[in-house]
Protein backbone atom coordinates (compact mmCIF):
# COMPACT_ATOMS: atom_id res chain seq x y z
CA UNK A 1 0.00 0.00 0.00
CA UNK A 2 1.50 3.11 -0.77
CA UNK A 3 -1.77 5.39 1.13
CA UNK A 4 -1.15 7.44 4.20
CA UNK A 5 -2.26 5.11 6.35
CA UNK A 6 -3.25 1.30 5.98
CA UNK A 7 -6.87 -0.55 6.49
CA UNK A 8 -6.01 -2.25 9.26
CA UNK A 9 -5.16 1.29 10.97
CA UNK A 10 -8.40 2.37 10.05
CA UNK A 11 -10.24 -1.22 11.38
CA UNK A 12 -9.13 -2.22 14.59
CA UNK A 13 -9.56 -5.74 16.03
CA UNK A 14 -12.53 -5.95 18.42
CA UNK A 15 -11.20 -7.00 21.58
CA UNK A 16 -9.14 -3.38 20.74
CA UNK A 17 -12.04 -1.59 21.94
CA UNK A 18 -12.13 -0.88 25.55
CA UNK A 19 -13.27 2.61 25.56
CA UNK A 20 -14.23 3.17 22.07
CA UNK A 21 -16.96 6.13 21.37
CA UNK A 22 -20.34 4.84 20.34
CA UNK A 23 -21.54 5.83 17.28
CA UNK A 24 -25.67 5.68 17.18
CA UNK A 25 -27.83 5.04 14.09
CA UNK A 26 -30.92 7.53 13.59
CA UNK A 27 -33.50 6.94 10.74
CA UNK A 28 -35.04 10.25 9.67
CA UNK A 29 -38.75 8.87 10.38
CA UNK A 30 -38.45 8.12 13.84
CA UNK A 31 -34.68 9.21 15.20
CA UNK A 32 -36.32 10.15 18.54
CA UNK A 33 -37.18 6.86 19.03
CA UNK A 34 -34.35 5.16 17.77
CA UNK A 35 -32.60 7.07 19.99
CA UNK A 36 -34.43 6.64 23.35
CA UNK A 37 -31.53 5.02 25.20
CA UNK A 38 -30.33 8.39 25.73
CA UNK A 39 -30.57 10.72 27.93
CA UNK A 40 -32.91 14.36 27.60
CA UNK A 41 -29.97 16.19 27.85
CA UNK A 42 -28.62 14.77 24.90
CA UNK A 43 -31.75 14.79 23.02
CA UNK A 44 -32.56 18.12 23.74
CA UNK A 45 -28.49 18.75 22.27
CA UNK A 46 -29.68 17.11 19.06
CA UNK A 47 -32.31 19.34 18.52
CA UNK A 48 -30.77 22.50 19.62
CA UNK A 49 -27.88 21.35 16.66
CA UNK A 50 -30.82 20.89 14.25
CA UNK A 51 -30.36 17.03 13.85
CA UNK A 52 -33.29 15.60 12.01
CA UNK A 53 -31.92 12.42 10.91
CA UNK A 54 -31.24 13.19 7.58
CA UNK A 55 -28.62 11.16 5.53
CA UNK A 56 -24.39 11.79 6.64
CA UNK A 57 -25.54 14.73 9.36
CA UNK A 58 -23.89 14.17 12.49
CA UNK A 59 -23.38 15.30 16.20
CA UNK A 60 -21.33 15.07 19.32
CA UNK A 61 -22.89 13.72 22.04
CA UNK A 62 -20.82 16.01 25.04
CA UNK A 63 -19.44 14.16 28.03
CA UNK A 64 -18.37 15.32 31.00
CA UNK A 65 -15.10 17.38 31.49
CA UNK A 66 -14.71 18.16 27.80
CA UNK A 67 -15.10 14.58 26.37
CA UNK A 68 -17.22 12.90 23.88
CA UNK A 69 -19.46 10.42 24.84
CA UNK A 70 -20.71 9.46 21.92
CA UNK A 71 -21.60 10.40 18.01
CA UNK A 72 -25.20 10.39 16.35
CA UNK A 73 -25.21 10.05 12.89
CA UNK A 74 -28.39 9.94 10.45
CA UNK A 75 -28.96 7.37 8.34
CA UNK A 76 -31.77 8.97 6.04
CA UNK A 77 -34.93 6.90 5.39
CA UNK A 78 -33.64 3.99 4.07
CA UNK A 79 -36.15 1.27 2.37
CA UNK A 80 -36.76 -2.32 1.36
CA UNK A 81 -34.21 -5.16 1.21
CA UNK A 82 -31.40 -3.18 1.48
CA UNK A 83 -32.00 -1.12 4.44
CA UNK A 84 -29.13 -2.34 6.64
CA UNK A 85 -26.79 -1.87 3.89
CA UNK A 86 -27.84 1.67 2.55
CA UNK A 87 -28.12 2.42 5.96
CA UNK A 88 -24.38 1.19 7.13
CA UNK A 89 -22.85 3.15 3.79
CA UNK A 90 -23.43 6.04 5.92
CA UNK A 91 -20.52 4.96 8.32
CA UNK A 92 -18.30 6.50 5.14
CA UNK A 93 -18.69 10.15 6.05
CA UNK A 94 -17.21 9.83 9.27
CA UNK A 95 -13.44 9.06 8.84
CA UNK A 96 -12.77 12.40 7.28
CA UNK A 97 -15.06 14.72 9.57
CA UNK A 98 -14.12 12.82 12.74
CA UNK A 99 -11.12 13.88 15.39
CA UNK A 100 -8.56 10.95 15.83
CA UNK A 101 -9.56 8.49 18.31
CA UNK A 102 -11.37 5.24 18.74
CA UNK A 103 -14.97 4.73 17.88
CA UNK A 104 -17.30 1.53 17.78
CA UNK A 105 -21.05 1.12 16.49
CA UNK A 106 -23.15 1.58 19.54
CA UNK A 107 -26.00 -0.93 18.01
CA UNK A 108 -24.13 -3.15 15.62
CA UNK A 109 -27.81 -4.47 14.73
CA UNK A 110 -28.99 -1.07 13.48
CA UNK A 111 -27.32 -1.53 10.10
CA UNK A 112 -25.33 -4.56 8.07
CA UNK A 113 -22.05 -4.73 10.17
CA UNK A 114 -19.92 -5.94 7.53
CA UNK A 115 -21.10 -3.12 5.68
CA UNK A 116 -20.59 -0.78 8.26
CA UNK A 117 -16.59 -2.42 8.63
CA UNK A 118 -16.45 -1.63 4.67
CA UNK A 119 -17.86 1.91 4.31
CA UNK A 120 -15.63 3.42 7.46
CA UNK A 121 -12.85 2.01 5.63
CA UNK A 122 -13.62 3.08 2.28
CA UNK A 123 -14.31 6.26 3.43
CA UNK A 124 -11.18 6.68 5.47
CA UNK A 125 -8.82 6.47 2.88
CA UNK A 126 -6.60 9.23 1.64
CA UNK A 127 -3.86 9.38 -0.68
CA UNK A 128 -1.19 11.76 0.05
CA UNK A 129 2.51 9.94 -0.88
CA UNK A 130 3.00 13.33 -2.70
CA UNK A 131 2.20 15.99 -0.19
CA UNK A 132 4.67 17.40 2.12
CA UNK A 133 2.52 16.29 4.93
CA UNK A 134 1.96 12.85 4.05
CA UNK A 135 0.79 11.12 6.94
CA UNK A 136 -2.14 12.17 9.45
CA UNK A 137 -3.78 10.45 12.21
CA UNK A 138 -7.12 9.51 11.68
CA UNK A 139 -10.29 8.14 13.58
CA UNK A 140 -10.55 4.30 13.92
CA UNK A 141 -13.39 1.94 14.31
CA UNK A 142 -13.37 -1.33 16.35
CA UNK A 143 -14.38 -4.18 14.04
CA UNK A 144 -18.06 -5.14 14.83
CA UNK A 145 -18.39 -8.38 16.75
CA UNK A 146 -20.83 -10.06 14.06
CA UNK A 147 -19.15 -8.52 10.79
CA UNK A 148 -17.24 -10.65 8.64
CA UNK A 149 -14.23 -9.55 9.49
CA UNK A 150 -12.19 -11.27 6.79
CA UNK A 151 -14.73 -9.99 4.13
CA UNK A 152 -14.77 -6.82 5.32
CA UNK A 153 -10.79 -6.29 5.08
CA UNK A 154 -10.47 -7.99 1.82
CA UNK A 155 -12.95 -5.50 0.24
CA UNK A 156 -11.26 -2.68 2.24
CA UNK A 157 -7.37 -3.41 1.47
CA UNK A 158 -8.53 -4.28 -2.28
CA UNK A 159 -10.51 -1.19 -3.32
CA UNK A 160 -7.18 0.68 -1.53
CA UNK A 161 -5.09 -0.93 -3.52
CA UNK A 162 -7.36 0.07 -6.95
CA UNK A 163 -7.15 3.19 -5.78
CA UNK A 164 -3.30 3.59 -4.65
CA UNK A 165 -3.05 2.32 -8.17
CA UNK A 166 -5.06 4.59 -10.41
CA UNK A 167 -4.21 7.82 -8.12
CA UNK A 168 -0.20 6.87 -8.74
CA UNK A 169 0.78 9.88 -11.20
CA UNK A 170 1.66 7.85 -14.79
CA UNK A 171 5.58 8.97 -14.44
CA UNK A 172 5.50 6.69 -11.51
CA UNK A 173 2.42 3.93 -13.25
CA UNK A 174 4.12 2.87 -16.67
CA UNK A 175 3.85 -0.76 -17.80
CA UNK A 176 6.97 -1.90 -15.73
CA UNK A 177 5.69 -0.63 -12.37
CA UNK A 178 2.12 -2.13 -12.94
CA UNK A 179 4.03 -5.46 -13.35
CA UNK A 180 5.70 -4.96 -10.31
CA UNK A 181 2.66 -4.31 -8.82
CA UNK A 182 1.08 -7.46 -10.40
CA UNK A 183 4.43 -9.67 -9.03
CA UNK A 184 3.92 -7.71 -5.43
CA UNK A 185 0.36 -8.94 -5.13
CA UNK A 186 1.53 -12.58 -6.21
CA UNK A 187 4.06 -13.04 -3.95
CA UNK A 188 1.73 -11.83 -0.67
CA UNK A 189 -1.30 -14.69 -2.10
CA UNK A 190 1.40 -17.34 -3.54
CA UNK A 191 0.30 -16.92 -6.83
CA UNK A 192 2.62 -17.08 -10.09
CA UNK A 193 3.44 -14.63 -12.69
CA UNK A 194 4.72 -14.64 -16.12
CA UNK A 195 5.56 -11.71 -18.37
CA UNK A 196 5.63 -10.97 -21.98
CA UNK A 197 7.63 -8.03 -22.77
CA UNK A 198 8.18 -5.65 -25.95
CA UNK A 199 9.07 -7.97 -29.25
CA UNK A 200 8.37 -10.52 -27.74
CA UNK A 201 4.78 -10.09 -27.80
CA UNK A 202 5.10 -10.60 -31.30
CA UNK A 203 6.92 -13.46 -31.37
CA UNK A 204 4.04 -14.65 -28.91
CA UNK A 205 1.64 -13.84 -30.85
CA UNK A 206 -0.21 -10.53 -29.24
CA UNK A 207 0.82 -8.44 -32.02
CA UNK A 208 -2.23 -6.07 -31.14
CA UNK A 209 -1.17 -5.30 -27.61
CA UNK A 210 2.45 -4.90 -29.60
CA UNK A 211 1.00 -1.93 -32.01
CA UNK A 212 -0.25 -0.30 -29.11
CA UNK A 213 2.50 0.26 -27.04
CA UNK A 214 5.75 0.35 -29.88
CA UNK A 215 5.08 3.85 -29.98
CA UNK A 216 6.34 4.69 -26.88
CA UNK A 217 9.93 4.10 -25.08
CA UNK A 218 8.28 1.87 -22.33
CA UNK A 219 7.95 -1.59 -23.31
CA UNK A 220 4.26 -3.24 -23.69
CA UNK A 221 3.55 -6.31 -21.92
CA UNK A 222 1.04 -8.87 -21.45
CA UNK A 223 0.94 -10.17 -17.69
CA UNK A 224 -0.27 -13.69 -16.70
CA UNK A 225 -0.68 -13.82 -12.92
CA UNK A 226 -2.51 -17.22 -11.46
CA UNK A 227 -3.82 -18.32 -8.35
CA UNK A 228 -6.00 -21.59 -6.56
CA UNK A 229 -6.49 -24.99 -7.25
CA UNK A 230 -6.31 -25.98 -11.16
CA UNK A 231 -9.33 -27.95 -10.79
CA UNK A 232 -11.31 -25.16 -8.86
CA UNK A 233 -14.13 -22.99 -10.61
CA UNK A 234 -12.12 -20.92 -13.64
CA UNK A 235 -12.47 -17.46 -13.02
CA UNK A 236 -10.50 -15.19 -15.45
CA UNK A 237 -10.23 -11.48 -15.00
CA UNK A 238 -8.78 -9.17 -17.86
CA UNK A 239 -8.45 -5.44 -17.03
CA UNK A 240 -7.00 -3.14 -19.49
CA UNK A 241 -3.79 -1.29 -18.60
CA UNK A 242 -3.31 2.13 -20.81
CA UNK A 243 -0.77 3.44 -18.48
CA UNK A 244 -1.42 6.60 -20.13
CA UNK A 245 -3.29 7.45 -23.58
CA UNK A 246 -2.63 10.60 -25.59
CA UNK A 247 -4.83 8.78 -28.32
CA UNK A 248 -2.04 8.46 -30.42
CA UNK A 249 -1.64 9.99 -33.61
CA UNK A 250 -5.29 10.80 -33.27
CA UNK A 251 -4.36 12.75 -30.31
CA UNK A 252 -6.73 14.06 -27.62
CA UNK A 253 -6.74 17.48 -26.82
CA UNK A 254 -5.20 18.66 -23.60
CA UNK A 255 -8.16 18.83 -21.31
CA UNK A 256 -8.95 15.20 -22.89
CA UNK A 257 -5.61 13.74 -20.94
CA UNK A 258 -6.15 15.61 -17.94
CA UNK A 259 -7.28 11.84 -16.35
CA UNK A 260 -5.45 9.33 -18.68
CA UNK A 261 -3.60 8.09 -15.66
CA UNK A 262 -6.85 6.15 -15.44
CA UNK A 263 -7.02 4.40 -18.15
CA UNK A 264 -5.38 1.87 -16.62
CA UNK A 265 -8.14 2.00 -14.10
CA UNK A 266 -9.66 -1.40 -15.98
CA UNK A 267 -5.97 -3.22 -14.55
CA UNK A 268 -6.73 -1.77 -10.70
CA UNK A 269 -10.19 -2.98 -10.81
CA UNK A 270 -9.13 -6.34 -11.54
CA UNK A 271 -6.51 -6.30 -9.46
CA UNK A 272 -8.56 -4.99 -6.69
CA UNK A 273 -10.80 -7.77 -7.13
CA UNK A 274 -7.98 -10.36 -6.78
CA UNK A 275 -6.45 -9.41 -3.71
CA UNK A 276 -9.77 -10.02 -2.70
CA UNK A 277 -10.89 -13.11 -4.08
CA UNK A 278 -7.42 -14.52 -3.10
CA UNK A 279 -7.03 -12.71 0.77
CA UNK A 280 -10.95 -14.14 1.52
CA UNK A 281 -9.57 -17.40 0.29
CA UNK A 282 -12.43 -18.42 -2.24
CA UNK A 283 -11.63 -21.97 -3.67
CA UNK A 284 -11.02 -21.01 -7.56
CA UNK A 285 -8.77 -21.20 -9.93
CA UNK A 286 -8.38 -17.47 -10.17
CA UNK A 287 -6.44 -16.26 -13.62
CA UNK A 288 -5.95 -12.15 -14.11
CA UNK A 289 -4.24 -10.98 -17.40
CA UNK A 290 -3.27 -7.18 -17.80
CA UNK A 291 -2.56 -6.04 -21.20
CA UNK A 292 -0.26 -2.58 -20.39
CA UNK A 293 1.05 -0.03 -22.48
CA UNK A 294 0.85 3.60 -23.15
CA UNK A 295 -0.46 4.55 -26.24
CA UNK A 296 2.05 7.25 -27.00
CA UNK A 297 3.15 9.18 -30.34
CA UNK A 298 6.36 9.03 -32.20
CA UNK A 299 7.61 7.74 -35.41
CA UNK A 300 6.67 4.28 -34.47
CA UNK A 301 3.24 4.58 -33.41
CA UNK A 302 0.79 2.80 -35.03
CA UNK A 303 -1.24 4.69 -37.54
CA UNK A 304 -5.30 5.04 -38.63
CA UNK A 305 -5.77 2.87 -41.21
CA UNK A 306 -3.55 0.34 -40.27
CA UNK A 307 -4.51 -3.45 -40.32
CA UNK A 308 -3.32 -5.70 -37.80
CA UNK A 309 -3.78 -9.07 -37.21
CA UNK A 310 -4.94 -10.71 -34.07
CA UNK A 311 -4.34 -13.31 -31.82
CA UNK A 312 -7.39 -14.90 -32.86
CA UNK A 313 -6.52 -14.54 -36.35
CA UNK A 314 -8.65 -11.97 -37.50
CA UNK A 315 -7.37 -8.76 -39.02
CA UNK A 316 -8.68 -5.15 -37.51
CA UNK A 317 -9.00 -2.25 -39.83
CA UNK A 318 -7.53 0.62 -37.29
CA UNK A 319 -10.06 3.64 -37.84
CA UNK A 320 -8.66 5.54 -34.73
CA UNK A 321 -5.69 5.01 -32.83
CA UNK A 322 -7.77 6.19 -29.72
CA UNK A 323 -9.97 3.56 -29.53
CA UNK A 324 -6.72 1.11 -28.34
CA UNK A 325 -8.05 -0.41 -25.34
CA UNK A 326 -10.07 -2.49 -27.25
CA UNK A 327 -7.23 -3.49 -29.47
CA UNK A 328 -5.03 -4.55 -26.30
CA UNK A 329 -8.27 -6.38 -24.77
CA UNK A 330 -9.03 -8.32 -27.69
CA UNK A 331 -5.45 -10.00 -27.66
CA UNK A 332 -5.27 -10.96 -23.99
CA UNK A 333 -9.47 -11.89 -24.09
CA UNK A 334 -8.51 -14.23 -27.33
CA UNK A 335 -6.13 -15.98 -25.03
CA UNK A 336 -8.22 -16.14 -22.04
CA UNK A 337 -10.42 -17.55 -24.10
CA UNK A 338 -8.46 -20.53 -25.00
CA UNK A 339 -8.51 -22.11 -22.00
CA UNK A 340 -12.45 -22.11 -21.91
CA UNK A 341 -13.08 -20.33 -18.16
CA UNK A 342 -16.33 -20.88 -16.63
CA UNK A 343 -16.75 -16.87 -16.09
CA UNK A 344 -15.06 -14.32 -17.78
CA UNK A 345 -14.84 -11.13 -16.86
CA UNK A 346 -12.86 -7.34 -18.46
CA UNK A 347 -12.54 -4.31 -16.76
CA UNK A 348 -11.78 -1.16 -18.58
CA UNK A 349 -12.11 2.83 -19.05
CA UNK A 350 -13.01 1.96 -22.64
CA UNK A 351 -15.78 4.54 -23.93
CA UNK A 352 -16.97 8.38 -23.31
CA UNK A 353 -20.06 6.77 -24.60
CA UNK A 354 -20.59 5.17 -21.37
CA UNK A 355 -20.44 8.30 -18.88
CA UNK A 356 -22.51 10.20 -21.35
CA UNK A 357 -25.17 7.72 -21.00
CA UNK A 358 -24.54 7.08 -17.56
CA UNK A 359 -22.67 9.48 -15.91
CA UNK A 360 -19.45 8.59 -13.88
CA UNK A 361 -20.66 6.97 -10.98
CA UNK A 362 -22.58 4.12 -12.73
CA UNK A 363 -20.54 1.84 -14.44
CA UNK A 364 -22.37 -0.03 -17.50
CA UNK A 365 -21.74 -3.60 -17.85
CA UNK A 366 -22.76 -6.26 -21.20
CA UNK A 367 -23.78 -9.43 -20.50
CA UNK A 368 -25.66 -12.01 -23.20
CA UNK A 369 -26.86 -14.29 -20.25
CA UNK A 370 -29.92 -13.87 -18.33
CA UNK A 371 -29.29 -15.57 -15.16
CA UNK A 372 -25.61 -14.38 -14.94
CA UNK A 373 -26.50 -10.72 -15.70
CA UNK A 374 -29.18 -10.87 -13.12
CA UNK A 375 -27.02 -11.96 -10.64
CA UNK A 376 -24.52 -8.79 -11.61
CA UNK A 377 -26.80 -6.48 -11.20
CA UNK A 378 -28.33 -7.86 -7.25
CA UNK A 379 -24.82 -8.58 -6.47
CA UNK A 380 -23.77 -5.14 -7.12
CA UNK A 381 -27.42 -3.59 -5.40
CA UNK A 382 -26.35 -5.53 -2.06
CA UNK A 383 -22.62 -4.09 -1.34
CA UNK A 384 -23.39 -0.57 -2.87
CA UNK A 385 -21.52 -1.24 -5.88
CA UNK A 386 -23.93 -0.52 -8.43
CA UNK A 387 -24.08 -1.58 -11.93
CA UNK A 388 -26.61 -1.17 -14.64
CA UNK A 389 -27.06 -3.49 -17.64
CA UNK A 390 -26.88 -2.05 -21.49
CA UNK A 391 -27.63 -4.45 -24.61
CA UNK A 392 -25.12 -6.38 -26.55
CA UNK A 393 -27.22 -5.59 -29.76
CA UNK A 394 -26.75 -7.73 -32.34
CA UNK A 395 -27.58 -5.61 -35.44
CA UNK A 396 -25.22 -3.36 -34.95
CA UNK A 397 -22.45 -5.61 -35.95
CA UNK A 398 -22.30 -4.44 -39.43
CA UNK A 399 -21.12 -1.49 -37.81
CA UNK A 400 -17.81 -2.79 -37.74
CA UNK A 401 -17.29 -3.68 -40.86
CA UNK A 402 -14.78 -2.61 -43.08
CA UNK A 403 -13.86 -2.82 -46.53
CA UNK A 404 -10.00 -3.81 -46.32
CA UNK A 405 -9.95 -6.09 -43.30
CA UNK A 406 -12.61 -8.60 -41.22
CA UNK A 407 -13.25 -5.53 -38.90
CA UNK A 408 -12.63 -2.18 -37.80
CA UNK A 409 -11.86 -0.95 -34.39
CA UNK A 410 -14.69 1.66 -34.56
CA UNK A 411 -17.83 2.32 -36.18
CA UNK A 412 -18.79 5.63 -38.07
CA UNK A 413 -21.06 8.47 -36.81
CA UNK A 414 -20.30 7.97 -32.90
CA UNK A 415 -23.95 6.15 -31.76
CA UNK A 416 -23.83 3.41 -29.08
CA UNK A 417 -19.99 3.89 -28.48
CA UNK A 418 -20.49 1.56 -25.53
CA UNK A 419 -22.23 -1.08 -27.49
CA UNK A 420 -20.08 -1.36 -30.52
CA UNK A 421 -17.16 -1.44 -28.08
CA UNK A 422 -18.50 -4.43 -26.56
CA UNK A 423 -19.51 -6.03 -29.33
CA UNK A 424 -16.01 -5.85 -30.43
CA UNK A 425 -14.95 -7.19 -27.23
CA UNK A 426 -17.21 -10.32 -27.64
CA UNK A 427 -15.90 -11.36 -31.10
CA UNK A 428 -12.71 -12.42 -29.63
CA UNK A 429 -14.91 -14.82 -26.81
CA UNK A 430 -16.39 -17.93 -27.84
CA UNK A 431 -15.40 -20.33 -25.36
CA UNK A 432 -16.17 -18.79 -21.94
CA UNK A 433 -18.47 -20.28 -19.86
CA UNK A 434 -20.07 -16.76 -19.59
CA UNK A 435 -18.59 -13.29 -20.38
CA UNK A 436 -19.16 -9.88 -18.46
CA UNK A 437 -17.76 -6.77 -19.44
CA UNK A 438 -17.63 -3.39 -17.77
CA UNK A 439 -17.04 -0.17 -19.06
CA UNK A 440 -15.73 1.86 -16.12
CA UNK A 441 -15.11 5.59 -15.18
CA UNK A 442 -12.63 4.40 -12.91
CA UNK A 443 -12.59 7.90 -11.27
CA UNK A 444 -14.73 9.52 -8.37
CA UNK A 445 -15.14 13.21 -9.97
CA UNK A 446 -15.95 14.49 -6.41
CA UNK A 447 -16.18 13.05 -3.01
CA UNK A 448 -18.73 10.71 -2.04
CA UNK A 449 -20.20 8.82 1.24
CA UNK A 450 -18.15 5.94 0.49
CA UNK A 451 -14.27 7.60 -0.61
CA UNK A 452 -12.72 10.89 -1.71
CA UNK A 453 -12.27 11.93 -5.37
CA UNK A 454 -10.20 10.17 -7.54
CA UNK A 455 -9.38 6.63 -8.80
CA UNK A 456 -11.79 3.98 -7.85
CA UNK A 457 -12.06 0.49 -9.05
CA UNK A 458 -15.89 0.26 -9.84
CA UNK A 459 -17.65 -2.98 -10.12
CA UNK A 460 -14.87 -4.69 -8.43
CA UNK A 461 -16.67 -5.32 -5.09
CA UNK A 462 -20.04 -5.68 -6.88
CA UNK A 463 -17.86 -8.97 -8.88
CA UNK A 464 -16.32 -10.10 -5.82
CA UNK A 465 -19.90 -10.60 -4.29
CA UNK A 466 -20.51 -12.62 -7.44
CA UNK A 467 -18.02 -14.92 -7.28
CA UNK A 468 -18.17 -15.10 -3.49
CA UNK A 469 -21.93 -16.35 -4.07
CA UNK A 470 -20.52 -18.56 -6.81
CA UNK A 471 -18.90 -20.66 -4.39
CA UNK A 472 -21.05 -20.63 -1.57
CA UNK A 473 -18.73 -18.62 1.07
Amino acid sequence: MISDRRPDEVLIATDAGAGAVPIWLAPQDNWKTALAHLSPEHIAWLEANGFDGAARKHVLLPGAGGTIEGVVLGIGTPDGASRAVAAATNLGALPPVLASGTYRLGDPAACDPTMAAIAWGLGAYAFRRYKANGTRKGPVLVMPETADAKHAMAAVEGVWLGRDLINTPPNDMGPAELELAVRALAVRHDGTVEAVIGDDLLEKNFPLIHAVGRGSVRAPRLLDLTWGRADALKITLVGKGICFDTGGLDIKPASGMLLMKKDMGGAAAALALAHMIMSAGLDVRLRVLIPAAENAISGSAFRPSDVIRSRAGTTVEIGNTDAEGRLVLADALALADEEAPDHLFTFATLTGAARVALGPDLPPYFCDDEGHASVIAAAGSAVADPVWRLPLTTPYESWLDSNVADMNNVAEGGFAGAVVAAIFLKRFVKKAGTFAHFDIYGWRPAQRVLGPKGGEPQAARAVFEVVRRMVGS
